[in-house]
């Protein structure tokens, strides 16, 4: 198996010179356990997902820790949260930083058990698929549609799998598992309807109420299930923006998927060609760029917010990155060939703002120009231009 290093491996380390516990949290086979075991070779190690080790562990917490002495990783920290408050005690008791590492899938009651159990003790990091940067670090190549339809799951890329199969598969395993244990939906049929429908509508304006109507639930059946999905990292909405500009600005979130393979296999898209195709490429290519941009604050540790800007005349930036206060914009173009007409919105938007940062455009052909990137290297040309 290839092995791709992270960029979250050195926030994992400096992570653990400043508390006794780091939690890492994330989707389903981001690659969470092996960051750890990798970067921690040195640390015991439990799987809670083993039924053994499992019932162990929630039969005599207490021995439990005593078998698995700090420092150690414990995998899959959901599966047994009842575990977090013995770690506090001994954690406190023991006063010293780096002990425990914990991974997980971030559930509401495991948020909610590390909230209460491990505050001021805990660094919280998030781990999400691949990005485009570490795939390029690792030595590979590749373009638009093959990032739309290959996506950004370790496995896909380490054990070359066809990536339409191993996306459903992971619905199939992992996302519909999520939703039966959350939710405990006992007919899955109008949810896979309504996650089809939001992929069809990905990097668009949400018209929730309607979205509800097509496939039959009521509103708060449909917020239910966002929520989930949410909590599970397989969708995240990007709101609007915030600023009073003497504009009247639209309000409704946009959705995007944390893993763009997943949306593509949703929506029956299995190759490169056939994305490049697709009336929706422009879409999708937009939110491989937006997760790339959000890996990317994140396996950096940069504080701020993203945001979309449409108002009610129809002028529109596709993405706001504010730190500080001061806007930053950037447009998405899955275009190769540059037109200055791209760059129209970006100045509108710069002098509406009066203080801005310095504008992008990411597209996936020719940078060689200011205020342009290309999604392989937009994390660091825009998060690292301080």
């Amino acid at each position: 198996m290839i092995m791709i290093p992270r960029l979250m491996s050195a926030r994992l380390l400096e992570a653990l010179e400043k508390y006794p516990v780091v939690t890492v949290l994330g989707p389903r086979q981001a690659g969470k356990t092996t960051l750890v075991t990798e970067t921690l070779p040195d640390f015991s190690y439990a799987n809670l997902e083993n039924p053994e080790i499992r019932e162990f562990a929630l039969s005599d917490p207490k021995g439990f820790l005593a078998a698995y002495p700090a420092p150690v990783i414990l995998d899959e920290i959901q599966r047994v949260p009842e575990l977090l408050s013995w770690i506090q005690v001994i954690s406190d008791e023991s006063g010293l930083n780096g002990r425990y590492v914990l991974t997980g899938n971030n559930q509401p009651e495991l948020s909610q058990s590390v909230s209460q159990s491990l505050a001021g003790r805990t660094a919280l990091l998030t781990l999400l698929p691949l990005s485009w940067e570490e795939l390029g670090n690792a030595g590979f190549k590749f373009d638009r549609d093959d990032a739309i339809v290959s996506g950004f799951l370790p496995r896909v890329w380490q054990n070359t799998l066809p990536p339409m199969r191993a996306y459903l598969d992971y619905f199939a395993t992992y996302v519909e598992r999520d939703v039966r244990q959350l939710l405990r939906v006992k007919d899955l049929s109008k949810f896979e309807t309504f996650i089809k429908l939001l992929a069809g509508r990905i990097g668009q304006v949400a018209n929730l109420h309607a979205l509800g109507g097509d496939v039959g639930v009521s509103s708060t059946t449909l917020a239910e299930w966002i929520s989930v999905l949410e909590a599970s990292f397989v969708i995240f909405r990007l709101p609007s923006y915030h600023r009073n500009l003497g504009k009247r600005l639209v309000k409704s979130p946009k959705f995007f998927f944390y893993e763009p393979g997943l949306a593509a296999a949703l929506l029956q898209i299995e190759t490169p060609e056939q994305a490049g195709r697709d009336p929706l490429m422009g879409n999708l290519f937009e939110n491989v760029v937006v997760v790339e941009l959000l890996k990317g604050q994140l396996n950096r540790g940069l504080n701020g917010t993203w945001s979309y800007f449409r108002d009610n005349s129809g002028n529109e930036v596709d993405l706001i990155w504010e730190r500080q206060r001061i806007p930053q914009p950037i447009e998405i173009k899955a275009g190769r060939t540059w037109t200055p007409e791209w760059t129209k919105r970006l100045e509108w938007f710069s002098a509406l703002a009066g203080e801005a940062r310095p504008s992008w455009v990411v597209h996936p052909g020719d940078i060689r120009r200011s205020g342009a990137t290309d999604p392989a290297h937009c994390a660091r040309d825009i998060l690292d231009d301080m």
